[in-house]
């Protein structure tokens, strides 16, 4: 499948990652994960979208958060109103004592340089609120990927190793290059540094943001590249045992929360999931797209168009394939 993004610029060859600190990763790659056929994986739901039912939906997976915990969210792109608003995270975080992190990004706009992503994360109302960490301000390093059919390794930030534990908490929604941004995004992208991110989005083509990106007309292969990165996230953090996964959907455009003016929401806000197994917490959010019946303002046809025509659900497939989680889920509503 031909990519549908348009990546600028002067291309650099890379065939693996060398390493870039003496300090490896707290844990190796784990075998892939074995999911017994039949055997679902647990997604908890809240109608509820408060601060109250987002500490009720993280008590409800069973896992506490302890140590040096990062909050893994994504503080917005200037401009764009839809992000995970500090008032509504900020019982849970604070109930975790956590610490919320981010990478720099590796496209044009606010959040580029380390200067202008701290203004804006002022401006969004999050570092007078909390602790905030942009986890690549000091450099970055590798941590191991299972699957390199594409990226050989994943680039991180190096503030990455200041952290016991990782609540992904993220923002469901569209996608303009992958088709939606959940769980498995968040941690991959999101995670990743500026470099990490140019390496993903080329499936491995380009490992340095420098000039312009190659276009490398490889769809599947940056989806597969954010899976790989997602599992080696998820393996970084105690093997998937020291990691959890909430979603919210809320403010749910068809663009993500790195664009600076993304298009009109047209679906109504409808709740919160989570779950200790990310293949299936974003496999329940794209199900509950597809499947809901349209009515007067709550168009779902806009979003479904967009996850369908980047191939989105490849990710999530993939992200199974490769042992990250399973696609077979049962829903267990907390209201």
């Amino acid at each position: 499948m031909k990519a549908l993004f348009t990546l600028i610029a002067a291309a650099m060859l890379f065939t693996g990652c060398r390493t870039h600190s003496t300090q490896t990763a707290n844990a190796q790659p784990a075998a892939q994960t074995a999911v017994s056929e039949g055997v679902k994986s647990t997604v908890y739901l809240t109608r509820e979208i408060s601060p109250e039912s987002l500490v009720k939906i993280y008590n409800a997976l069973g896992r506490k958060a302890e140590g040096r915990v990062a909050v893994k969210i994504s503080t917005g792109e200037a401009g764009n109103n839809n992000y995970l608003k500090p008032e509504l995270i900020k019982n849970l975080v604070e109930e975790v004592n956590g610490t919320i992190v981010e990478c720099n990004t590796a496209y044009g706009g606010q959040r580029t340089t380390f200067e202008n992503h701290w203004q804006t994360i002022k401006e969004h109302g999050f570092s007078p609120m909390f602790k905030v960490d942009l986890m690549d301000e000091e450099g970055e390093f590798e941590i191991p990927v299972v699957d390199n059919s594409n990226i050989k390794c994943d680039i991180v930030g190096t503030h990455l190793k200041n952290y016991d534990f990782m609540i992904n908490l993220a923002h469901f929604k569209g996608h303009p290059m992958g088709g939606m941004g959940g769980v498995i995004k968040n941690a991959s992208i999101g995670v990743a540094s500026a470099n990490g991110k140019a390496y993903i989005h080329t499936a491995g083509y380009q490992r340095k943001v420098e000039g312009l990106w190659q276009h490398t007309q490889n769809q599947d292969g940056f989806l597969e590249s954010m899976a790989a990165a997602a599992q080696a996230v998820h393996n970084y953090f105690g093997n998937g045992e020291k990691i959890l996964y909430i979603s919210v959907m809320n403010n749910m455009s068809v663009d993500c929360d790195c664009v600076a003016h993304p298009a009109k929401v047209k679906l109504k806000d409808y709740g919160i999931l989570a779950s200790l197994d990310p293949v299936a917490l974003d496999k329940a959010c794209v199900d509950i797209i597809f499947n809901m019946t349209p009515s007067e303002g709550n168009d779902n046809a806009p979003l479904k168009e967009r996850i369908s025509s980047r191939h989105g659900i490849h990710t999530i497939e993939h992200a199974a394939k490769i042992g990250l989680g399973s696609m077979n889920y049962q829903i267990v509503n907390i209201d």
